[in-house]
C-alpha cells in the first residue's frame, strides 16, 4: 500500500511540474540594464518588520537588508564585525564594544551607543514583554553608555550564544528619534536601519518595495532597487520565474527542480538550511498525553520513503528538530525507524481504539509538505488512526492556533534554530510557556535547559545537550521528518547571489547583467 500511495503522490507531483513547465516561456533578453531585482518569498513576516516582533526565517531573509546587528554572521556561517568594529569579555558578565564611526541610520540619524542602548531597553522593557525574541536576551541585565561609541554590557549571568545572538534579529538596531518621533505602530511597515536598502513601501501579504542605501557604512549596493513579492504558491512563483516577472525563486519544490534545470535562461542553487520540517503533538489533548502514542506515530511514518519519493531525494533524515549543523546536535543519535508493527502494539499498550479520529493542521498554501502530510495520513490508517487533515492560512496558524493550543492534537511545524546553537531551539520549543509551547512541560527538561545556560564551558555543554536530545526523542514531543536543502531559481542574468546557508538573504553584492 505505502509503494503505490507514494508513487501516486510522485505522479501527482510530475503532473504539477509538467504544466508548470507549459505555463511560462523562455524571457525576452533586454540591452537595458535592469535596476531593480524582485525576490519571490512565500509569506509574509508577520506584518511587521521591526525586529522585536518575530523571528520567522522570512523576516530575516528580508531584514537582513534593511538592519544590522553589532556583530554579522557571513555565508561562511562565522562571526564577524557589524556595527561594532571590536568587542571583549571584561569579565564573564561584563562585554564591551566598540562601536563603528560615521555611521548613520537611513534617514540620516547618527548611529551612536545611545542607539545600542535604546534598542536593548526597548526589547527588555514593557514594549518587549510580549516579543517572541524576548527570551533570547534575557541574560543581559543593561546596557551602559561609557562614550559615544563604546557601550558595556552587564549580564544577569553568562550567556554563552549571546555574541551569535548579537548578530540577528531582535538584536537589529533601530533609530531612537525616528521611533520616538512616528511611533511603533508607523515603524513596523516603514522601518529604518543602518543596512543596505531603505523600505519605501510595505503592502502586507503582497510585496515590500526598497531602494539603495548610497552611504551604505559597507559600500553601496549594486542595484538601486529591490522587491520581495510575497507568493506562496509554488507553481506561481516559478510561472513568475519562467517569464522574468520575478528574479529569484526561494523554496522551489524538489519536485519541480527540474522544471528549473530544463529552462536555459534559468538556473537551480542548492544550499544545505538548518530547517527541519516535523510534525509537533500538542500534549493537552487526549491521547497525545500517552508517550507511547507520541511514540507509536514515530514508529509508524517512513521518512526515508518520503524524503525518496515526495522530496525526490532533497532532504535528510534527522533525530531531532534541529539540523545537523547546530551545536548540541547529536550524531549518533538514530531517528526512530520505521516499524509499524511496533506502532500498533504501542498504540494497543495504551489503550487506543481502532480508528480514532486526530487533527492535523497544515499550511494550506504549502503544496510540498500537503503531499506528505498525505502520505502521513496514509501511514497512520495503516496502524489504525484516521487523521483529518486541516489546511490553515500560514499566519493564522503560527500565530494564532498554534500559541492558543487550538491547532488540533498535531501540526505541521519548520524551524531554522538560526542561531545553529541548540539553546535557542530547545529553550523556545520545550521550555512551557513560550510563544509557539503552550502545553508541553518537562521538570528534566527546564533542568536540562537550565544546566546549559549556566554554563560557559562548550564542552560541557555538549553533554548537556547530548543527555536533552536522549530524553527529547524518548519524550516524542514531535516528529521529525527531515531537514532540509534549500532550493532557489535563479534568472542566469543575475550576478553575486550567493545561497545564504542560514536562509537569511544578502542582496548587496547582487546584481542583474
Amino acid at each position: 500500500m505505502k509503494k503505490n500511495f507514494l508513487l501516486g503522490v510522485t505522479a501527482a507531483l510530475i503532473g504539477a511540474t509538467a504544466l508548470t513547465a507549459c505555463s511560462g516561456g523562455s524571457q525576452t533578453a533586454s540591452s537595458v540594464k535592469k535596476e531593480e531585482i524582485v525576490v519571490a518569498i512565500t509569506e509574509d513576516p508577520r506584518g511587521s518588520l521591526d525586529p522585536i516582533d518575530t523571528f520567522l526565517v522570512t523576516w530575516g531573509s528580508i531584514a537582513s537588508n534593511i538592519f544590522d546587528g553589532l556583530l554579522e554572521r557571513g555565508e561562511d556561517l562565522k562571526l564577524r564585525p557589524g556595527l561594532a568594529e571590536s568587542w571583549e569579555y571584561k569579565d564573564p558578565k561584563t562585554l564591551e564594544f566598540k562601536l563603528r564611526k560615521g555611521v548613520a541610520f537611513q534617514n540620516g540619524e547618527p548611529f551612536n551607543a545611545e542607539s545600542v542602548k535604546f534598542t536593548f531597553d526597548r526589547l527588555l522593557g514593557p514594549e518587549g514583554e510580549k516579543s517572541p525574541q524576548r527570551s533570547n536576551y534575557d541574560a543581559i541585565d543593561k546596557v551602559e553608555v561609557i562614550d559615544e561609541h563604546t557601550v558595556v554590557f552587564k549580564l544577569k549571568k553568562p550567556d554563552p550564544v549571546l555574541l551569535t545572538k548579537l548578530a540577528g534579529y531582535g538584536a537589529m538596531i533601530v533609530p531612537p528619534k525616528y521611533l520616538k518621533e512616528k511611533g511603533d505602530a508607523n515603524f513596523n511597515t516603514n522601518p529604518i536601519g543602518t543596512g543596505p536598502f531603505k523600505v519605501t513601501e510595505y503592502v502586507k501579504d503582497d510585496h515590500i518595495s526598497m531602494e539603495a542605501n548610497a552611504k551604505y557604512w559597507g559600500g553601496s549596493p549594486k542595484v538601486k532597487k529591490v522587491k520581495y513579492r510575497i507568493i506562496p504558491e509554488a507553481t506561481t512563483r516559478i510561472a513568475e520565474l519562467q517569464t522574468g516577472a520575478v528574479d529569484i525563486a526561494a523554496r522551489i519544490p524538489a519536485s519541480q527542480a527540474k522544471t528549473i534545470e530544463s529552462n536555459k535562461d534559468l538556473s537551480l542553487q542548492k544550499s544545505g538550511s538548518p530547517t527541519v520540517r516535523f510534525i509537533r503533538f500538542d500534549v493537552s489533548k487526549p491521547p497525545m498525553d500517552n508517550v507511547k502514542v507520541r511514540q507509536a506515530i514515530n514508529y509508524a511514518i517512513d521518512k526515508q520513503a518520503i524524503i525518496d519519493k515526495i522530496l525526490n531525494g532533497y532532504g535528510k533524515a534527522i533525530s531531532t528538530i534541529q539540523g545537523d549543523i547546530s551545536f548540541g546536535n547529536d550524531p549518533n543519535l538514530k531517528p526512530y525507524p520505521y516499524d509499524p508493527a511496533k506502532a500498533k502494539q504501542l498504540l494497543h499498550d495504551a489503550g487506543v481504539q481502532p480508528n480514532t479520529k486526530l487533527t492535523l493542521s497544515i499550511v494550506g498554501s504549502d503544496a510540498v509538505f500537503k503531499e506528505v502530510a498525505q502520505a502521513v495520513s496514509a501511514y497512520l490508517k495503516e496502524v489504525g488512526l484516521a487523521v483529518e487533515i486541516k489546511p490553515q492560512d500560514v499566519q493564522t496558524l503560527n500565530n494564532d492556533l498554534i500559541p492558543k493550543a487550538k491547532a488540533g492534537e498535531m501540526f505541521q511545524f519548520g524551524w531554522g534554530g538560526w542561531t545553529l546553537d541548540f539553546d535557542n531551539t530547545a529553550y523556545l520549543l520545550y521550555k512551557k510557556g513560550q510563544f509557539w509551547n503552550p502545553s508541553y512541560g518537562s521538570p528534566e527538561v527546564d533542568k536540562l535547559l537550565d544546566a546549559e545556560r549556566n554554563s560557559v564551558s562548550q564542552e560541557e555543554r555538549q553533554k548537556i545537550f547530548y543527555q536533552l536530545d536522549k530524553v527529547l526523542i524518548d519524550e516524542a514531543v514531535d516528529v521529525p521528518l527531515y531537514q532540509d536543502m534549500t532550493l532557489w531559481g535563479v534568472n542566469k542574468k543575475v550576478k553575486g547571489f550567493v545561497t545564504p546557508p542560514d536562509d537569511r538573504l544578502r542582496l548587496k553584492d547582487v546584481s542583474f547583467e
